[in-house]
């Protein structure tokens, strides 16, 4: 049979991650960085939705949205999520949970800055996750925030970036007739131990 040798190795998962967004960002040919953002209320009910990957590494995995969005609150009441990231033309996912931290405002400052003015323009209005009744009640109110500040909008404070720090990652390797790969990595006390999954 063919593939009878692991093609995902035991060892850093976080090097590994960097190994195959690298070749994700290189191939894929919209939004490598999207993310399935998994997270649940208080009491557990669950809700998911995509968000994209701004800033990696030993850290954790941030992404930035308005924490008095549903996820936001969400976030507030219930400080754990799960990430997956599906790259279709590699065969490949990547699953990953952990706890949430919120980044700090001088790291936020500095995201919203990198924005798009018109993307900053459009968090500043935005009341997320919220009733809307027209279109045009938010396109006002980006254009009154435009001739308010210009280019200058700052930055909301409730727009800020949280980052899951992991503590379980898995990788997810498709193979011929769903004979597919899998390996869970388990980070306790700062070390990461990895064992194959079936699939």
């Amino acid at each position: 049979m063919k593939d009878e040798q692991d093609a995902i190795p035991h060892g850093d998962p976080l090097e590994l991650f960097e190994a195959w967004f690298a070749e994700a960002r290189a191939s894929e040919p919209n939004d490598a960085n999207a993310m399935a953002l998994a997270t649940a209320t208080a009491d557990g009910t669950p809700s998911v939705r995509m968000v994209l990957l701004k800033e990696h590494g030993p850290e954790g995995y941030v992404f930035y949205t308005n924490a008095e969005s549903r996820k936001g609150e969400e976030i507030r009441a219930n400080p754990r999520a799960a990430l997956l990231f599906h790259w279709k033309s590699l065969h490949r996912q990547i699953r990953i949970e952990g706890h949430l931290e919120e980044v700090g405002p001088e790291m936020a400052d500095a995201y919203f800055a990198s924005r798009h003015p018109d993307s900053r323009l459009g968090s500043a209005a935005s009341d997320q996750s919220r009733p809307l009744d027209s279109r045009k009640t938010y396109l006002d109110r980006v254009e009154d925030l435009r001739a308010r500040f210009g280019e200058g909008v700052p930055r909301p404070q409730h727009w800020t970036g949280f980052r899951l720090v992991p503590e379980r990652m898995e990788f997810w390797l498709s193979r011929e007739h769903r004979l597919h790969e899998r390996r869970q990595y388990v980070r306790s006390g700062g070390e990461w131990t990895s064992a194959l999954l079936y699939p």
